[in-house]
């Protein structure tokens, strides 16, 4: 099933594991685009810190993390300990505020407007998010519930 179906939560297939793994080692230190960020987050259950690549959006002077798989795992840890790491060349300790699914639409439209390492915001909007190329902000916002976004407040 792939990431446009309308689901809460979804493991990702190994190898989406696996690439997102090394994206995440690579962004790490720097070596992805600047919204290419390593998230590094304690488990809920064990408490170990796990790693994740995840793409900010940037929507005037705040910057949010988007879920594209919706309920994943790290979506899960974060709201668990409500703080993470966050690197690309440097190391930021951050707090989350996650966002309402009627403000997510904006936040959403900045995300499709600069996706890293993605052909294109077109077929960002396809395949994960499950809409035509250039969808309306009343579209986004009927899709919203299924994508957590969390406003990232850096500590450090």
């Amino acid at each position: 099933m792939g990431y446009a179906a309308r689901r809460k939560y979804r493991l990702g297939s190994w190898l989406r594991r696996h690439v997102n793994a090394l994206v995440a080692s690579l962004a790490g230190i720097g070596l992805t685009p600047a919204n290419t960020v390593r998230l590094e987050v304690a488990g809920r259950k064990t408490g170990q810190v796990r790693a994740f690549a995840v793409t900010l959006a940037e929507m005037g002077n705040e910057r949010y993390l988007v879920s594209l798989a919706g309920e994943s795992d790290w979506v899960r840890n974060l709201r668990a300990s409500g703080k993470a790491v966050m690197r690309h060349r440097y190391r930021a300790e951050i707090r989350v505020q996650e966002l309402p699914a009627k403000e997510r639409a904006a936040v959403l439209q900045a995300y499709l407007s600069r996706r890293a390492l993605s052909r294109s915001p077109a077929a960002a909007a396809r395949d994960y998010f499950g809409v035509d190329p250039h969808p309306s902000h009343e579209v986004l916002r009927e899709i919203a519930d299924y994508y957590p976004v969390f406003r990232v407040i850096e500590l450090t």
